[in-house]
């Protein structure tokens, strides 16, 4: 059944990739299901998760008996032990003894649990871990397709532009054919038309280094015509409810990982502390002694056995020395969770001041962007009519397209910061 699944999931993501290569197109989600399937990272950290499970098998099996077994065979070319009359006639040249033996720990201060408890703490520990890389990978793959998707858009302000610059350039070039103005009015929009190539230039450049690193982080091969369906244009406001940071980290893998460094440290105080209390086991084993040609009488032995450990001399020497720097380092280890915790809430709070802000600013950048549209059709109007110079239309013309581009990376922003929000909340893939 689970390898049924597994192939139906692989045949998904497959199928995802063939029309993403036909159609040159992905959108967030199917971005997600393939950078999930494919990184490393999340499974380097299912592999630790399932070295952690042994490892918790194994301090369980400390709880069983300790079994061992032996045989052990002479045979001497001449008499090991020569004839003896009326006792040992034909003497000794060989000899065998089989034993086998059984030990359990009944008690040992308490570090077989503990050291249990510290197992199965390190396998919670990977097991958040792995939840960790999952969230990781999803903001990252995020934040590159929202930074690729911005890089597109900027691609369309520089295409409008330069179509609202060419009209310019043509309509000076009719002036200049009759007379109306000087050479010099058609050499400024010339220079604005050239810087405006030479951004196009690199902007190109930039957005294929950024498909390159996305298909790279995705798995997939490089594809220089890629691009992601979600556009920023026609301008939507995001329609969600702003509600309260939330400051209460339960829900956050890093909260949830201070946690877990302080109870091992704790652990680790209770193992160091059984090392110096008394142990006591028990144990039985059996052994045969004989000759394989039956020179003498074989011998069972069965025996049972116990012992008590008492470590006197670590109650006052080294050994409470070992148990009080121990307890030192759990009081380093509080202190730290302490600290982490504050810079926990400092990165929560900051992450969601950084939303809202982002939240706001694209009301600024939509307000901007309609004063710079409206400015842009006054100046053309205004120099069509004799009121306003070539100089006005070339400064609202380059105004209108930084209003264009920093609504733009408004909007892009606001995506990012988002998705950081949600994974300072452990909440990345549930925002709406």
């Amino acid at each position: 059944m689970h390898s049924r699944i597994l192939y139906i999931g692989l045949l998904g993501i497959l199928l995802h990739i063939s029309k993403i290569e036909a159609q040159n197109t992905i959108d967030l989600e199917t971005s997600k299901n393939i950078a999930l399937s494919y990184s490393n990272t999340i499974k380097n950290a299912h592999l630790q998760e399932a070295s952690a499970d042994a490892a918790e098998r194994e301090a369980k099996s400390y709880y069983l008996p300790s079994v061992s077994a032996m045989g052990f065979g002479l045979y001497g070319f001449d008499d090991i032990i020569p004839p003896i009359p009326d006792m040992l006639p034909n003497g000794i040249d060989n000899a065998y003894v089989i034993a086998a033996s059984a030990s359990q720990t009944v008690y040992a201060g308490g570090k077989i649990q503990t050291s249990i408890k510290l197992a199965a703490l390190q396998r919670a520990v990977n097991s958040i871990r792995a939840e960790q890389a999952k969230d990781t990978v999803l903001l990252l793959t995020t934040q590159k397709y929202w930074q690729l998707a911005e890089l597109q858009e900027q691609q369309k302000v520089l295409k409008i532009n330069e179509e609202v610059l060419h009209k310019t350039l043509q309509k000076q070039q009719d002036f200049l054919d009759a007379g109306l103005i000087a050479r010099n009015d058609l050499l400024k929009v010339k220079v604005q038309l050239s810087k405006l190539l030479l951004e196009k230039s690199k902007l190109e450049n930039a957005r294929k280094i950024a498909v390159l690193d996305f298909s790279l982080y995705l798995g997939l091969d490089y594809n220089p015509g890629l691009i992601v369906k979600d556009s920023l244009h026609p301008v939507i406001k995001p329609q969600f409810k702003l509600e309260s940071p939330e400051i209460l980290l339960d829900s956050s893998s890093n909260y949830q990982l201070l946690q877990k460094s302080l109870q091992a440290e704790k652990l680790q105080t209770a193992i160091t502390k059984s090392d110096y209390l008394p142990k006591i086991s028990v144990g039985v084993s059996a052994s045969q002694l004989g000759s394989f040609n039956g020179s003498f009488d074989s011998n069972f032995i069965p025996l049972a056995f116990g012992g008590v450990s008492i470590p006197i001399s670590d109650w006052w020497g080294a050994g409470k020395q070992k148990l009080k720097q121990r307890k030192i380092q759990e009081q380093i280890a509080e202190n730290n969770f302490k600290n982490g915790t504050d810079q926990l809430r400092i990165a929560v709070l900051k992450s969601w001041y950084d939303f809202t802000d982002a939240y706001q600013q694209i009301d600024y950048a939509e307000t901007n962007l309609d004063q710079a549209n409206e400015n842009l059709k006054v100046s053309i109007d205004n120099y069509d009519t004799g009121l306003a110079d070539l100089t006005q239309v070339l400064d609202a013309q380059a105004n209108y397209q930084d209003a264009q581009s920093e609504l733009v990376k408004a909007f892009a922003n606001y995506e990012q910061k988002k998705a950081l929000y949600q994974y300072w909340i452990g909440n990345i893939d549930g925002l709406e």
